[in-house]
């Protein structure tokens, strides 16, 4: 059905706003501006201070503008040393840096005297910002005791250069301090917005994962008794029409699966697996022998296995032509393992669909979580897909090798060799 022309333009033309984020949204964003702009406040702060000592001096107005200017460059180079990562730039580029600024710490004193002392603390943190500790630290000092020398050359009393030196020293923490608080903020905001496109990319890949390990089991049963009913409606109307409550009944269970994929199929059970598989592949003509030594399993490794379980046999309906399938569930000393075979291998078939393989490789990650594992065999038209795991999650990080090695003695059934199913 169409869409009229004047709804869609309608459409078309109505406005579009762009999303508001939310408060902690704008928080998380606005957070590195603001550290960034403390950080550049404090810096022309300091500048300020300098400035108007020297504006309350009898200078001349060349001088004055000597002043400005030198306090320009400082700040730019003191910008260039507090940014994130200024400490990773090349060996020279610091060394080149770090000179021109202490010379125009160092040099302007002899016109401006202790008036332009203030400077030594922006060197001070620059070092401590772009040096390795062993050697920041003690320059970082040497600068600080350096300014002692002013004061007393113009004949200031001793009070003059301790109060000289202790804001030199002060000045380079305030500045180092926050500078790597700007960093540190910016780093924060970096890897909040990593950890959480990562937690989008797992969600879908559970999500993914879920629907293809619930849906795949259910469509293919669907689809394979749907063609056994259009076989069957003609010539055995009757079982055609159990076939259909079968059909009914699969697809109300994909409707439930569906629902269950956000609860990250957390209430899933091997022995409802079970019985449901058998009842499936005797349905469609495959001659199924099942071992079933099960007790009661821990929640999270039931699940597990219920979801290998059906992708093998998934796997069975759609990828083979069996004509008979062996199921073992075996539960022994702390660990069960399951045992899916079956002998309809097609040794030139290849699926080269775009997500071929995913769902041994959803298996193998699912049984990494419950620390198990997943083999499959496949040797003439036969495959075999082997998964052992804890009975328990908590017992088998306090289990010994032992109880694990108790399987490898233990050979799988080996399903007897027969044509594919007519």
């Amino acid at each position: 059905m169409s869409v009229p022309d004047e709804l869609r333009q309608t459409d078309a033309s109505r406005p579009r706003h762009p999303r508001r984020p939310s408060g902690d949204a704008q928080h998380v964003t606005l957070a590195p501006r603001l550290a960034s702009v403390i950080l550049t406040s404090a810096l022309l702060c300091y500048l300020g201070i300098t400035a108007l000592n020297i504006a309350g001096t009898d200078l001349d107005p060349l001088p004055r503008t000597i002043c400005l200017i030198c306090l320009v460059v400082i700040f730019v180079l003191q910008l260039r040393h507090s940014r994130p990562g200024a400490e990773r730039a090349p060996i020279a580029h610091k060394a080149a840096s770090l000179t021109a600024q202490a010379l125009l710490t160092y040099l302007p004193l002899m016109i401006f005297d202790s008036h332009w002392g203030a400077m030594a603390g922006f060197l001070s943190g620059s070092l401590l910002l772009l040096l390795p500790p062993r050697l920041a630290w003690p320059l970082y000092g040497t600068v600080g005791l350096s300014m002692l020398a002013p004061p007393a050359i113009e004949g200031r009393p001793l009070l003059d250069s301790l109060y000289l030196l202790q804001s030199t020293l002060l000045t380079g923490l305030v500045i180092y301090g926050l500078s790597r608080l700007s960093a540190l903020v910016q780093q924060v905001h970096n890897t909040k917005n990593e950890l959480a496109r990562m937690a989008v990319t797992k969600e879908r890949l559970r999500i993914s994962r879920n629907l293809h390990d619930l849906l795949g089991y259910s469509l293919s049963a669907i689809t394979l008794k749907t063609e056994l009913i259009h076989r069957l409606v003609l010539t055995h109307p009757q079982r055609a029409k159990a076939e259909v409550e079968d059909v009914l009944a699969l697809s109300r269970q994909s409707l439930a699966d569906v629902r269950r994929v956000s609860r990250g199929l957390r209430d899933m059970s091997l022995q409802a697996e079970l019985d449901s598989v058998s009842g499936l592949l005797k349905g469609t003509d495959v001659d199924v022998t099942t071992r079933v030594e099960l007790d009661e399993l821990a929640p999270e490794v039931d699940t597990v296995m219920a979801a290998v379980l059906r992708e093998a046999i998934t796997n069975l309906l759609r990828h083979s032509r069996a004509a008979t399938c062996s199921i073992e569930a075996v539960q022994r000393d702390g660990r069960v393992r399951l045992v899916v075979g079956n002998d309809g291998v097609d040794p030139v078939y290849r699926d080269t669909s775009q997500h071929s393989g995913a769902g041994l490789d959803n298996l193998r990650m699912r049984l990494r979580s419950v620390s198990g594992r997943l083999v499959v065999e496949e040797s003439d038209g036969t495959f075999l897909l082997i998964a052992e795991a804890p009975v328990s999650v908590e017992r088998d990080h306090r289990g010994t090798a032992e109880e694990a090695d108790l399987w490898e003695t233990e050979e799988p059934t080996v399903l007897p060799q027969s044509g594919p199913a007519a």
